[in-house]
């Protein structure tokens, strides 16, 4: 990815990872989690009323929620999720006493009432909550690190993920809700559900500014509650007969028409895959930065401020319309059960740019996602969610890339058409329901069964699911093998060795020869595999690769250590220099003299102002040959230089290394226009930057060559 900020930091247009996006670990076959089973509530919520004031000078929110309850089992305790920075002041019960309220003390999410007395199954009970706190970064965020809600002068969000009212059963619950949110009337609000003309109020003693009350109704049960406020603007767009509505900020309301063109083209090839939505309609609002790079929710898309260029942005947008169906059409019966959803949110992204760029563009996309996967892979295995939190760094390798993963072999095991029919007919059967990973299983091994591939004995698919949802680790495939002549060509023998005791799966060999490659399919069972080839032709030296299409997730030393230089670029981004220079150096002992890992440690130096050893790490990214699709850093590290040259006052110098910038004819990001702009000025700590260009999207990395090549052995006695 590429940075140009003030002319200093290089803003980012493409990355190893769009979302995901590392310590790799070895190859551990099974979790270190134990097992466990979600959470079961007592009570689950089914409407709200909620009203709630936002007050921006001293960022905090005064809310009061009237929930009505629904009794899953026979029980006298309340417990919800608040998020832990709002301080309840009472809850009452519907004759208007206060109930017993507390926190727990293990967990601060959770807040737990006792009612006076019990309420059978299905029976009902309606609590008003009171409460109010401030809501400045991302401390006690319910998802650590990231700020999932804020309050600020000059606009707000209150994302669902940041539980800002009591919710029960999240992520799975739906329920219909009426909002009542106060601004002031210098905001607008834009959210879920359908709003009402906002209604001014009485300026507040002491307040700098009049109130306006929006008010938004939510008739349809669903997970809603997300909003934003601020300085937007509202431009409705129709594109291809669907209904779209922009807010942003004036300045940013200009590519709106684009933005909607991308959202309607998303829906349009998406529901040809999975079936038409109940409302098409769609709301693309423009998130502040500071919080998540995008955010889906029932008929509205989050994107950030950062992110804000339909040219980079369409496959983002793409993955935001698809969790209409699969995150908010359909929803995990619980947080164990969570890639079913998010994992095919992310994989309909491939699937929209195979649908509209080409294959290649979706084999781009499924590249990304095994770095993402990577990542974190031991955290957990993807059956296990509960134990990871929606919205972190291991969550998204864990659930949402490997998740993805897991469909994109799923879909090589059963066949296109069976695969598609099974993500069809699963949205028609579990739309507006809950979905568990048995009932997706015993789909997918139904259509597999029923609709086998040609010339192809059924796949079963038992084994697979146990494989890649109940536990940890990825083949990392090598090979043995030696080749024969023989009366009617060549005969190769040889073993496929890999580190999983438990691994079992057809895995794709190509034959290279002196005439057409050949493609044969091997069972792969344990760590060791034998198998016996007949080609026509001589095979080539180094010419058999394992799995050459990439149907499998496996792992190498170039995936592991691009694994590694996505977790520095996650630390990076938030600030975190001194972390993310561990992270390159560990991709560096990985795959030694990688220049995109010595050009991000580059950066991360240039950022602490370390320039002695930000240009040590330039110079050694452009002593090696960059991967296929990281050339750009060819052209970067030569206006780092130029900008480390002129800050220490040596301006011939950094005029040389702008110059070599320019000779490469490498715009990407806008590098030459950046370096115009610096040969026309020095760059100073600090300066004011000039027209700084738009961001615009590079290639993304092409798959690197298979590792797994061998050497050619002599046969015997040849």
């Amino acid at each position: 990815m590429i940075w140009i900020k003030d002319g200093m930091a290089l803003r980012r247009t493409f990355t190893s990872l769009s979302l995901a996006l590392g310590i790799v670990t070895g190859l551990g076959s099974a979790s270190a989690l134990p097992a466990q089973q979600p959470r079961v509530q007592s009570f689950r919520a089914e409407h709200y009323e909620v009203a709630a004031s936002l007050e921006e000078i001293g960022r905090t929110l005064n809310a009061s929620a009237h929930v009505r309850f629904s009794a899953i089992e026979a029980s006298r305790v309340v417990e919800v999720e608040l998020h832990p920075n709002l301080n309840v002041t009472a809850v009452k019960g519907e004759d208007g006493k206060t109930l017993p309220s507390e926190r727990d003390t293990q967990n601060p999410l959770l807040l737990r009432t006792t009612l006076p007395a019990p309420v059978a199954s299905g029976g009902r009970v309606t609590l008003t909550y009171s409460y109010s706190g401030s809501l400045v970064n991302e401390d006690n965020s319910p998802v650590a690190g990231v700020r999932v809600a804020s309050i600020r002068p000059d606009g707000a969000y209150l994302l669902l993920a940041a539980r800002w009212f009591p919710l029960t059963s999240y992520p799975s619950n739906r329920y219909t809700a009426v909002f009542r949110i106060e601004v002031p009337d210098a905001f607008a609000v834009a959210g879920t559900g359908k709003s009402e003309s906002p209604t001014p109020l009485a300026r507040k003693p002491g307040g700098a500014s009049g109130r306006l009350l929006y008010v938004f109704r939510c008739e349809k049960p669903a997970p809603v509650g997300t909003f934003v406020a601020g300085n937007l603007q509202l431009t409705p767009v129709q594109a291809e007969g669907i209904n779209i509505s922009v807010y942003a900020p004036r300045a940013a309301s200009g590519n709106a028409k684009e933005f909607a063109a991308d959202v309607a083209r998303a829906l349009t090839t998406l529901s040809d895959l999975f079936g038409a939505l109940p409302d098409p309609g769609m709301t693309l609002i423009q998130l502040p930065d500071g919080s998540l790079r995008s955010y889906a929710a029932p008929g509205v898309l989050l994107l950030a401020h950062r992110a804000w260029d339909p040219k980079i942005s369409e496959r983002t947008i793409a993955g935001l319309v698809a969790a209409q169906w699969w995150g908010n059409g359909v929803l995990p019966a619980s947080p164990a059960d969570a890639w079913i959803s998010d994992g095919l949110a992310r994989y309909s992204e491939a699937l929209y740019e195979e649908l509209t760029a080409g294959r290649e563009a979706g084999l781009r996309a499924i590249d990304e996602f095994a770095v993402g996967a990577m990542m974190y892979e031991d955290a957990a295995p993807v059956a296990q969610a509960q134990h990871l939190v929606p919205g972190t760094s291991d969550y998204r390798s864990v659930v949402m890339n490997k998740g993805a993963m897991i469909f994109h072999m799923l879909r090589a095991q059963m066949g296109d058409v069976a695969f598609k029919s099974l993500l069809h007919d699963f949205y028609a059967r579990y739309s507006g329901k809950v979905a568990r990973n048995e009932e997706f299983e015993a789909m997918a091994i139904e259509r597999a069964q029923s609709s086998p591939q040609p010339g192809s004995p059924p796949a079963n698919l038992r084994p697979f699911f146990a494989q890649w949802l109940n536990s940890t680790g990825v083949p990392e495939f090598t090979i043995d093998y030696v080749v024969y002549r023989t009366p009617k060509g060549f005969r190769t023998v040889g073993k496929i060795k890999q580190p999983l005791d438990t691994f079992s799966m057809p895995i794709e060999l190509r034959i290279d020869t002196e005439g057409n490659p050949e493609l044969k399919t091997i069972q792969v069972v344990g760590m060791e595999s034998s198998f016996t080839v007949e080609t026509f032709g001589r095979p080539k030296a180094g010419g058999i690769k394992i799995d050459p299409n990439n149907l499998i997730l496996k792992g190498s030393a170039s995936l592991r250590a691009r694994a590694a230089i996505a977790r520095g670029e996650e630390l990076a981004e938030v600030g975190r220099y001194y972390d993310a220079v561990v992270q390159y150096q560990r991709a560096l002992s990985i795959q030694p003299n990688r220049p995109l890992a010595n050009f991000r440690m580059g950066e991360a130096f240039f950022n602490q102002k370390n320039y002695q050893a930000a240009a040590n790490s330039f110079r050694e990214a452009l002593q090696a040959v960059p991967e296929p699709g990281e050339k750009w850093t060819e052209v970067w590290a030569h206006v780092y230089l130029g900008k480390i040259f002129d800050v220490l006052g040596q301006r011939e110098r950094a005029v040389n290394e702008y110059s070599k910038a320019r000779q490469t004819n490498d715009d990407t990001g806008g590098a030459q226009q950046e370096i115009e702009r610096l040969l026309k000025k020095a760059y100073t700590e600090g300066a004011t930057p000039g027209a700084v260009p738009a961001a615009t999207s590079a290639p993304a990395p092409a798959a690197p060559p298979p590792p797994d090549r061998p050497v050619l052995k002599k046969p015997p006695g040849n």
